[in-house]
């Protein structure tokens, strides 16, 4: 991280970086360098700023942004992700969640409003779970108070230039407002993200309103396959689909593709993941992951149905129970 904070520096010294911190990020940690990196012109905020008494301090979190002839171009209301504990108390006929970050976002945009001059935009950051997102398959959850909350769009107000979010992995408008939009993650952070569009995205100001917004593609230089393309098939029929598989062999190990394979099973194949390796034995690919699926319900064994409690149930009666319910038959003698 900090590397590429330098690099960035020594490559574009007039551009100006601003990071918050997201759900998975150590606030604190963040924030520690806090000192020297200020002085190189990051801003790097982890936390909610404080007061010496312990109050929310808004204008701290007010960056400006700076157009290439030196003016003030832009003042960011820089929130990062907020937890719980940053909330302020709201009253009780209020959702003390939602409510509080509404409070949070209305002291910081107004500190924002007061600092800023005609002529400059009015942006906003977030890393949060907003209502209509699109969410990954796999790969994130709603946030706040135990993953229960999303926040409502209408916590940005229609005078905000550009807001960007963080946390949804695909790329995304919310409310269908150009301006108020996730940048999706830059790679593919699961298998089922690998047809995501993963860019950055680069918003054009006319000073204080939105010009354009261009998304600009992030190079994928190790491809993930999901094999076969139309989804889990029978084993030989996926064999075969392997064998078709066109692989590019000119490229060095460490860019061959990432694949992940599905197999329709209708009873154990404990030699499945061997076979598979076998057919791509020799070939420009990386095996990731081998997925099984069963004709059975699946579930556990509480879904089965019996009536029984389990004590009432020997272990072979168990084993009976547990394949049925997985693979649709009686397991073999």
């Amino acid at each position: 991280f900090y590397r590429f904070l330098a690099a960035a520096r020594a490559r574009c010294p007039r551009l100006d970086v601003l990071v918050i911190a997201g759900n998975h990020d150590s606030a604190a940690r963040l924030d520690a360098p806090s000192p020297l990196l200020d002085g190189l012109g990051i801003r790097v905020i982890g936390a909610l700023p404080r007061t010496a008494a312990g109050d929310f301090d808004a204008p701290r979190l007010v960056v400006p942004l700076y157009a290439a002839d030196g003016r003030v171009a832009a003042r960011v209301a820089a929130v990062p992700f907020l937890r719980p504990a940053d909330l302020p108390p709201c009253s009780e006929a209020e959702d003390p969640l939602i409510a509080g970050v509404e409070a949070v976002y209305a002291d910081a945009l107004a500190a924002a409003r007061a600092q800023r001059r005609p002529g400059e935009a009015l942006l906003a950051t977030g890393h949060a779970y907003l209502v209509g997102g699109q969410l990954s398959a796999l790969s994130e959850r709603r946030i706040l108070g135990g993953h229960q909350h999303a926040l409502p769009a209408a916590l940005f107000p229609e005078d905000l230039a550009y807001v960007a979010l963080g946390h949804l992995h695909l790329a995304q408008r919310v409310a269908g407002r150009a301006g108020l939009r996730y940048a999706g993650a830059p790679l593919a952070l699961a298998l089922p993200e690998c047809d995501y569009p993963h860019q950055v995205l680069r918003a054009d100001l006319d000073s204080e309103r939105l010009a354009a917004v261009e998304p600009l593609r992030v190079p994928r230089h190790v491809e993930l396959l999901r094999r076969p393309a139309g989804g889990a098939l029978a084993l030989a029929d996926v064999l075969d689909d392997l064998a078709a598989l066109a692989l590019d062999a000119a490229l060095p190990p460490e860019r061959w593709p990432g694949l992940e394979v599905a197999v329709r099973l209708d009873r154990p194949e404990p030699g499945l993941r061997r076979r598979i390796e076998a057919a791509l034995d020799g070939r420009p690919v990386r095996l990731l992951t081998v997925v099984a699926h069963y004709a059975g319900a699946g579930g556990g064994l509480a879904d089965a149905g019996t009536g029984a409690g389990l004590e009432a149930l020997g272990p072979e009666e168990i084993f009976r129970l547990c394949h049925r319910r997985r693979y649709g038959s009686e397991p073999e003698p």
